[in-house]
């Protein structure tokens, strides 16, 4: 599989603070009707992620009742958050 440029930003560093939109597969819509329900943040998607235990199935189900994710955009965004947690945690 090959990862795009913000794949590979993101998962290069720690998370800090950087805006949900930084996430793989995550543009400027998705990440404004994220930030319209409290996911303002990446860290904030990544405790999502977290909360359901690593749950990749579960997490693109949530991720597109949530913000209307199709396919591709929720797999790059779980696969961008499973590269940084195999990273930094």
């Amino acid at each position: 599989m090959t990862t795009s440029q913000k794949h590979r930003d993101f998962v290069a560093e720690p998370m800090g603070e950087k805006p949900v939109g930084s996430l793989a597969g995550i543009g400027e819509v998705l990440g404004k009707k994220l930030e319209e329900r409290g996911f303002d943040k990446a860290y904030v998607v990544l405790g999502q992620f977290l909360v359901l235990k690593k749950d990749e199935d579960l997490f693109r189900e949530r991720l597109k009742d949530t913000c209307g994710a199709n396919a591709k955009q929720s797999r790059d965004c779980l696969g961008c958050l499973r590269e940084w947690c195999d990273a930094f945690l």
